[in-house]
C-alpha cells in the first residue's frame, strides 16, 4: 500500500516535473525545423523561475477570480494524474476517484476558471482571448467527450487503463477501424487543445494570440501557475494520447522504482515521436484565418463519429 502510495505522488511529480522539458522540446524543435537555433531545452525552467521570482502586479478592476484563476487551473493539472496511467498500467489507490470522463472534466475546470479570470481584468485582449477561446471549445469539447466515448465503447470500461491493457494484448483491435478513427480523431484535439492549430500565435505581440491573450494581464508568480499549468495541460493530453491510444507500452507492471525509471524513459521516447509528429504537422501547415479554425474540429468530430460507428458495426 505504502508503494502504491509512493507511486502516485510519483506520478504526479513526473507531470510536474517533466512538462516544462516537453515544452522545450517542442519550442527547440519548430525553430530547427525553421533553420533556426532555438532555445534551449531547459529554457522554460528558466522562465518559470524567472516568473516565480518577479513582482506581482494586479489589475485594479480584477476580483477574487482573477486571484483564484491559477491555483484552480494548477490544482486541477495536479489531480489529473492521479486518474490515468503516466508510469504504471495499474490503478493506484486514488485512481478511482474518477474514469475518463471525470478526467476530461477536470481539464476543462482550469480552463474555465482561466476565461472568466481573463473576462474579469477588464482588458480588452482578456476579452477576445476568452471569446475565441470558448468558440473553439464549443467545437473541441463535445468531440473529446465523443472520443472519450469511443474509447469506452471500444475497451467495455471507462477506466483508462483497462484501454490501454486491451491494445497491448489484441493487435486486431489496435489496427481496427474504431482504434486508427479514435487516434486521429484525438490527435486533431491534441494540436487544437495545445495551440497548435494554423489559426494559433505562440507570442503575445500578434493579433491572432489567443491563449497569450487570455493570460496577458497575469505578471509574477501568477503568470508562472498559469504557464505552468498550460504545460502540464499539455503533458497531460500527451500522455492520454500515448498511453491509453497510440503507444500504450512501457508502462510499469509492478510499480518498482526500477520498472517507474524504465517508464520515464519510455515516456521520453514516446512524447519525442509524438512531439516531432507535432512539429512537422504545425511547421507544414499555413496559416489560417481564425474563422476557419472549424475545419479541423468538424473534421476530428466527424472521425469521433465514425470510431463509434466501426465500433457497433464489427
Amino acid at each position: 500500500m505504502l508503494r502504491d502510495i509512493l507511486d502516485q505522488i510519483a506520478q504526479v511529480v513526473t507531470v510536474a516535473a517533466l512538462s516544462p522539458l516537453l515544452q522545450g522540446f517542442i519550442l527547440r524543435g519548430e525553430e530547427r525545423v525553421q533553420r533556426a537555433r532555438g532555445p534551449s531545452l531547459l529554457q522554460p525552467y528558466r522562465d518559470l523561475r524567472k516568473l516565480f521570482r518577479k513582482q506581482l502586479v494586479v489589475p485594479e478592476t480584477a476580483s477574487w477570480i482573477f486571484w483564484t484563476a491559477p491555483i484552480v487551473a494548477f490544482t486541477a493539472m495536479l489531480t489529473v494524474p492521479l486518474l490515468i496511467p503516466v508510469l504504471t498500467n495499474f490503478p493506484l489507490p486514488l485512481s478511482d476517484m474518477g474514469d475518463i470522463l471525470g478526467g476530461g472534466l477536470v481539464l476543462t475546470v482550469g480552463t474555465f476558471f482561466v476565461n472568466l479570470a481573463a473576462l474579469d481584468s477588464g482588458s480588452a485582449y482578456g476579452g477576445v482571448g476568452a471569446s475565441r477561446t470558448v468558440m473553439i471549445t464549443i467545437l473541441a469539447e463535445p468531440t473529446l467527450i465523443l472520443v472519450f466515448v469511443g474509447i469506452t465503447l471500444m475497451a467495455h470500461s471507462m477506466l483508462p487503463f483497462v484501454a490501454n491493457h486491451l491494445l497491448v494484448a489484441e493487435p486486431a483491435i489496435y489496427w481496427g477501424p474504431t482504434h486508427l478513427f479514435l487516434v486521429a480523431a484525438f490527435f486533431v484535439l491534441l494540436l487544437a487543445e495545445t495551440d497548435r492549430l494554423p489559426i494559433h500565435s505562440s507570442t503575445h505581440i500578434e493579433v491572432y494570440m489567443i491563449e497569450e491573450a487570455r493570460v496577458l494581464e497575469y505578471s509574477g508568480p501568477l503568470l508562472g501557475l498559469l504557464k505552468w499549468s498550460g504545460m502540464m495541460k499539455q503533458f497531460i493530453l500527451y500522455t492520454i494520447f500515448c498511453h491509453v491510444l497510440v503507444l500504450p507500452w512501457g508502462l510499469s507492471k509492478l510499480g518498482s522504482a526500477l520498472g517507474l525509471a524504465g517508464a520515464v524513459l519510455a515516456i521520453l521516447v514516446k512524447f519525442g515521436i509524438v512531439g516531432c509528429a507535432v512539429i512537422a504537422v504545425e511547421t507544414a501547415q499555413a496559416r489560417l484565418r481564425f474563422y476557419r479554425y472549424q475545419e479541423p474540429l468538424a473534421a476530428a468530430f466527424l472521425l469521433a463519429v465514425l470510431a463509434i460507428v466501426a465500433n457497433q458495426i464489427r
